[in-house]
């Protein structure tokens, strides 16, 4: 087995989690930096009104980017599973069938989403002074979901199978590129937020094509036969039922962020600025939640397809500890940083003003945030992946419902943004916890093991 396959059903559970987590860590940060870097050329170069319609697009956009990637995901969790327990050619199966149902829908969401951008942003009642702006950019950044979804499925594939450190070699090519071509687009060119888009969808595709050439160069089970490379309603349909709930979850959760981008765009474009600067941090302090819930989920995946919960077990608790750790220590940071850090977007003081107070009370919960990601990850890997649904349903619940009844409360008003997303934490925090606690996921795998290969695989480390 060579360098680019980890097996983790064997030796320490921390060790295997931080080794995972770290590149995927600084491949997240590198995909973050594309958000940031357009948020802040459009901002300072073009003012705040095209960042405002950035930002208004941020949620409807994310919609069809999630889609993609619950159903990478899913393909993941078959993955590991069948990795786990041995299964070779099952894993060379998944990867072929996941393949043509990423295709499939990737094609289906670019067309929607191209077609009817303007409807849906006048549908969520984005300013006037800025639809025009935004719907450019929703066409041109949606334009490029079949590339995303390429990426997502070859990055949930290689960490199915171990390999974290793949995906960030190409990422950080493509974060230069992406720097690259926004300067040239934006303020060379004068593309306009047009330009901002186009330079992400390109550093993507490169990054997708790359890594995908790259991985049936080096790693085994890409090397497919025309055995493996047949359209087996199997495993098609199994894919799309263990991704679909994923899926479903991650659209809710979209579904309420678009109902909470409606509320910000109530305010006006200066909120909405405001908003949009505090997102794209939000964004980035996600990504250790997120990169250690990707780690825990590849974990349980490999460790419940070899039938060893304990070892699950052991690691979703040394991953809480850090996780908790983490949400305390950017809480300390924020409470001296936070207008310097939203400064960094946006020069207008009002916006500036708005963002340091959200963003510190944003910082508040991060703790709650952090036990999302973690247990979801260990839920998911394990093929608990009904719950997921449920779960992006008591988002939605949230966000729509804090935000009614906040909005209305005398004093809140445009506060009532933010407090909404912080409750929403909490509830969903609560409902993971309680499902992890029942127990359910120990018997929700979704490979046979009992007819499984009894040799398990000794990956090199």
């Amino acid at each position: 087995m060579n360098k680019y396959v980890r097996n983790m059903t064997q030796g320490s559970e921390l060790k295997h989690i931080l080794m995972f987590t770290l590149p995927l860590l600084a491949g997240n940060l590198f995909q973050q930096f594309y958000n940031i870097v357009d948020s802040v050329i459009v901002g300072r170069y073009l003012g705040h009104e095209a960042l405002a319609a950035v930002g208004a697009t941020g949620s409807i956009t994310f919609l069809f980017y999630t889609l993609c990637n619950g159903l990478s995901a899913g393909a993941g969790i078959l993955i590991a599973q069948s990795f786990g327990a041995g299964r070779h050619d099952d894993v060379k199966r998944f990867i072929a069938n996941s393949a043509y149902a990423l295709g499939f829908v990737g094609l289906g969401l670019t067309i929607i989403s191209v077609v009817f951008a303007h409807l849906l942003l006048q549908m969520l009642d984005t300013p006037q002074n800025i639809l025009t702006n935004a719907a450019d950019y929703m066409r041109t950044a949606c334009a490029g979901t079949i590339a995303v979804a390429g990426y997502n499925w070859i990055n949930s594939v290689l960490r199915a199978l171990g390999d974290s450190k793949t995906p960030l070699y190409f990422l950080i090519v493509a974060s230069i590129l992406n720097v690259g071509l926004d300067l040239l687009f934006v303020m060379v060119f004068g593309m306009g937020v047009v330009g901002a888009a186009l330079a992400t969808v390109i550093a993507q595709g490169v990054s997708a094509v790359g890594s995908i050439l790259f991985a049936v160069k080096k790693n085994e089970y890409f090397r497919l036969k025309r055995e493996h490379l047949r359209l087996r309603r199997e495993q098609f349909v199994r894919c799309m039922k263990t991704g679909t709930p994923i899926a479903l979850q991650n659209a809710l959760v979209s579904v309420s962020m678009i109902s909470l981008q409606k509320t910000a765009n109530s305010f006006g474009d200066i909120v909405v600025a405001a908003y949009t600067a505090t997102m794209r941090v939000e964004q980035l302090i996600q990504q250790p939640f997120n990169s250690l819930g990707t780690a825990l989920s590849t974990f349980a995946g490999q460790n419940v397809g070899a039938a060893k919960p304990d070892r699950v077990v052991k690691g979703y608790h040394r991953s809480m500890l850090i996780s908790t750790a983490f949400g305390l220590l950017m809480l300390g940071v924020f409470a001296f940083t936070s207008r310097y850090i939203v400064g960094f977007f946006v020069t207008e003081e009002q916006v500036i003003d708005i963002g340091a107070k959200a963003l510190l009370l944003s910082a508040c919960f991060y703790v709650p945030l952090g036990f999302i990601h973690t247990t979801r990850g260990l839920l998911n890997g394990a093929g608990d992946v009904g719950f997921a649904f449920l779960n992006g349903l008591a988002e939605v619940v949230g966000r729509i419902g804090f935000a009614a009844l906040l909005v209305n409360i005398p004093g809140v008003g445009m506060w009532a943004v933010w407090t909404t997303t912080c409750l929403t934490w909490v509830l969903t925090a609560v409902m993971c916890l309680i499902r992890y606690k029942g127990g359910k996921w120990r018997k929700k795998c979704l490979v046979d093991i009992e007819s499984a290969e009894t040799e398990v695989i000794h990956a090199e480390q």
